[in-house]
């Protein structure tokens, strides 16, 4: 059989089987072994099968991610999360609909030392949505801010989106960190003004606007004071060239350590609490990144990558066109897959693509990651969604979609920005000298 025709079908059997909403890794690691048995043998499949998960297990650039994750997890326990809600509720809480905005900063800011969408959602759902409900906000409203406030995780710095993005390109993390800086805060306000819109449209969604004194809200300040410390440190270090990633996690988790101690909160049960989350995660994660590999080794042994770049490099369209696309494909896929498996799935495929069209790898990685964003907020697998409704037992889950819409559009605003001025992605890391 054609090794081409082999591979397509592979991808139909995955998408098929993710659907079903059967394990991701298991799922890429199966149909991949099968494929590759039929285009080669049984021995080369098995070989193959053998040599991956150790490989990619044991591979020295990933210890970044359970690093990350532990670090997430520590900040987490330590109650950072709580101080910068209550820093933005107090600066933004006079506004109409402050609250749902102050979720939105409190997301964007505890992205910046957590890195995972999943963990972002869940931790301000616990803290943001008990004070939303005191004061009588819309749960749509509510559980939708947090969803996409959520997904601000994978986009900005430390993004284990970026760091997978970064290891499969073979392009520089610290270039990609800096990349999705400006196009997060953008994200980030695109959501609020969304926010904004909303309530303008329908008051009785946020009734009560919050008044605080201008000494009360200098003191909230104090509550953001060890996110700026820990991000200056963990990823202005790579900027700057005086740590490795894997270096700058490891001392981001050493910090993280150090700040629960400094606030009283340490306990060995919160300590074990905070491992075994990290190992459930870092596992989850490298489950999808060996099921991936396993699956991107057929998809080479077939030469569809190589196949696929040949034939639309070939097509006489403006290449927006095909950059359209691409998009159109991501957001499509996102409703159904794992960012992470995404990343490891479709950056083989069309990253050749996009640099034999003379666009930039790394302002290609940041717009991917935008809109996988989308995927985690929109139906019919939306995992930020799901997350909130955990949370929010109480909420249904077409309540939460109808509230997280208006952030849809907000995010499509914030991809057409990036798209139409490449160097919003680009600045940062063009004067610090990442990239060319």
């Amino acid at each position: 059989m054609d090794p081409i025709l082999v591979s397509v079908i592979a991808i139909i059997v995955l998408l098929v089987l993710l659907v079903m909403g059967m394990n991701i890794g298991i799922c890429m690691s199966a149909v991949g072994f099968v494929g590759y048995w039929v285009v080669r043998n049984l021995p080369a499949a098995m070989m193959l099968f053998k040599g991956i998960p150790f490989t990619q297990a044991s591979n020295y650039s990933f210890t970044v991610i359970p690093l990350f994750v532990l670090m997430g997890q520590l900040c987490y326990y330590s109650g950072m999360s709580a101080d910068l809600f209550d820093m933005f509720q107090k600066l933004l809480g006079n506004l109409k609909g402050g609250l749902a905005m102050a979720t939105v900063g409190a997301c964007a800011c505890f992205s910046a030392i957590c890195g995972s969408t999943a963990a972002t959602a869940a931790t301000m759902g616990v803290v943001a949505l008990p004070e939303m409900r005191k004061h009588g906000y819309d749960d749509g409203l509510s559980c939708g801010s947090i969803a996409a406030g959520g997904t601000l995780g994978i986009l900005i710095p430390p993004s284990t989106g970026f760091i997978i993005f970064g290891i499969v390109a073979g392009e520089s993390i610290g270039a990609l960190f800096a990349a999705g800086i400006i196009p997060g805060i953008i994200l980030a306000l695109c959501y609020i003004a969304s926010i904004a819109v909303v309530v303008k449209l329908h008051p009785e969604r946020a009734p009560d606007r919050l008044k605080y004194s201008v000494k009360e809200k200098l003191q909230s300040l104090k509550g953001g004071i060890a996110m700026v410390v820990l991000f200056l440190v963990v990823i202005g270090g790579i900027f700057i060239g005086f740590f490795t990633a894997n270096q700058a996690a490891a001392v981001g988790a050493l910090m993280g350590l150090l700040y629960l101690i400094f606030r009283r909160r340490f306990t060995w049960k919160i300590f074990v609490s905070c491992l075994k989350d990290t190992i459930k995660t870092s596992g989850m994660i490298f489950l999808i990144l060996i099921g991936a590999y396993i699956f991107g080794a057929l998809l080479t042994v077939a030469q569809l990558p190589t196949a696929l770049a040949t034939f639309i490099t070939g097509l006489n369209v403006n290449r927006y066109v095909i950059l359209f696309v691409i998009i159109l494909l991501y957001a499509v896929m996102g409703c159904f897959m794992d960012s992470l498996a995404m990343v490891m799935l479709t950056v083989p495929i069309f990253l050749p693509i996009m640099t034999s069209l003379g666009f930039n790898s790394v302002w290609y990685g940041v717009l991917m990651i935008m809109v996988m964003e989308m995927g985690l907020i929109t139906p019919p697998v939306g995992m930020n969604v799901y997350i909130v409704s955990g949370v929010a037992k109480d909420v249904p889950l077409s309540q939460i979609f109808k509230g997280v819409a208006p952030m849809v559009v907000g995010m499509l605003v914030a991809v057409l920005i990036v798209c139409a001025f490449p160097d919003v992605a680009l600045f940062l890391p063009r004067i610090m000298g990442l990239v060319a």
